[in-house]
């Protein structure tokens, strides 16, 4: 997973995925069938990973929206600039420049990427259900917003910015958060 989300898909070559996991070609072709079948695994596999921060930052108990968004945000800028993984995000630094045959790939980081911004409309959806949002929102449109700060975080990361940099990236987000007594206006 690892060598994958540093160099991406194309950048990963097959030498350097079983000299890194001390196996023989053989051995490699017969536990993983191909090289994109071990990405879609190394990907589930980081999506699962992913699933437990951004789920655990949404679900927070007690937490209003506002609070949990901003607590998405920190752990987004405390993962993408951990020191055991590479920086940034898997899922979003890959899969957007692909070559034709390898839409397949493109189409499966396009697919994981949408399903993240459900999950965040989805949030912002249960915090109209519960009061704390206006129904007036743009349940989707904030989600958007949202989702692509942190892709821009995870951008960010990749370039060398410090989890200071993406927490302030993150901070100035929620200042365009919608207020209540302004929506209410």
């Amino acid at each position: 997973m690892k060598l994958f989300w540093e160099n991406g898909y194309e950048g990963t070559t097959f030498e350097e995925l079983i000299s890194k996991m001390s196996i023989s070609p053989s051995t490699f072709y017969n536990s993983f069938g191909s090289k994109e079948r071990l990405y879609r695994e190394a990907t589930e596999n980081f999506m699962d990973s992913a699933q437990t921060w951004i789920q655990g930052a949404l679900s927070e108990d007690g937490a209003t929206t506002r609070q949990a968004f901003t607590h998405l945000l920190e752990s987004a800028a405390e993962q993408f600039t951990r020191e055991d993984l590479p920086r940034g995000c898997m899922v979003s630094l890959s899969g957007t420049h692909q070559a034709p045959d390898l839409m397949p790939i493109r189409d499966m980081m396009v697919e994981y990427r949408a399903a993240s911004e459900v999950y965040l409309t989805d949030r912002i959806r249960k915090g109209i259900r519960e009061g704390d949002m206006p129904d007036t929102i743009d349940a989707e449109g904030l989600a958007a917003f949202i989702h692509v700060i942190i892709r821009g975080m995870a951008v960010q990361a990749r370039d060398g910015a410090s989890r200071a940099k993406l927490e302030t990236i993150g901070r100035v987000a929620m200042e365009a958060w919608p207020e209540a007594s302004k929506l209410a206006a």
